[in-house]
């Protein structure tokens, strides 16, 4: 699979630079959906605790964004979706009744989702489905402010926190905005987590580019914005 050139450009803007999109393009199915899905419930089933996690209160941002995936779903001609269960673009049925909207977006789509609420000044990670990280664990954010979440990241000073934090804070529901980013990886492996602390291995030969399509979209009755990263993972191109 390889990266789009749309994407590419998109990463190679600068932070945080993000670019429009239409309501239909909010999720994307790629050629790998039905193998992302498979390792994403393979992790859900014997990862859950580290997958999956929650802070009180924010059940509200996730029954409401429940709502807006199905809602989103339903418009799609890829996806078919009835009253208890939905049809996913691999020909698989999931029922749907008893599900949160973690665990839908686990069974449904292809994005890890995380769900941003506003607590004092900045927007804090309140609840999230991370299957894939690159180099980062859910343990370490969960609860954090948008600020403290990136400090390891040299370049999201406090000009840029300030840039993103007016962005969430302006962000009209129905408005959704993406960027992307470009890095080289050695591994292929989608799970990734990395402590902060961990020392990077920047010894290893890059094989592969993993690029992360980010996508931000606020939820109208609760007003948190949820999150989304589409990851795609491609080999490195020979250089003649």
């Amino acid at each position: 699979m390889e990266i789009d050139s749309d994407q590419i450009a998109l990463a190679q803007r600068p932070i945080p630079a993000m670019a429009p999109q239409p309501l239909s393009d909010w999720l994307r199915v790629t050629a790998q959906y039905e193998a992302q899905m498979e390792e994403k419930a393979r992790l859900i089933r014997t990862r859950h605790e580290t997958v999956l996690m929650r802070r009180p209160g924010s059940e509200a941002a996730e029954a409401e964004f429940a709502d807006v995936l199905i809602e989103a779903l339903s418009r799609r001609a890829d996806f078919t979706v009835s009253d208890d269960r939905v049809t996913r673009p691999d020909g698989r049925t999931v029922p749907i009744g008893a599900l949160s909207g973690l665990e839908l977006a686990g069974r449904l789509i292809q994005e890890d989702v995380c769900l941003l609420e506003k607590r004092g000044d900045e927007h804090v990670l309140t609840a999230a489905l991370l299957a894939f990280p690159a180099s980062w664990m859910l343990s370490e954010k969960i609860g954090r402010p948008m600020s403290a979440i990136h400090t390891p990241v040299a370049a999201y000073d406090a000009g840029i926190a300030a840039r993103v934090q007016r962005m969430m804070d302006g962000l009209a529901p129905g408005r959704i905005l993406t960027r992307a980013n470009l890095l080289p990886y050695a591994d292929p492996a989608l799970h990734q987590p990395r402590s902060e602390a961990a020392r990077r291995n920047k010894s290893a030969e890059p094989m592969f580019l993993r690029s992360e399509r980010q996508s931000f979209r606020k939820l109208p009755r609760t007003g948190a914005v949820v999150f989304t990263i589409l990851t795609i993972v491609a080999p490195v191109a020979p250089q003649d």
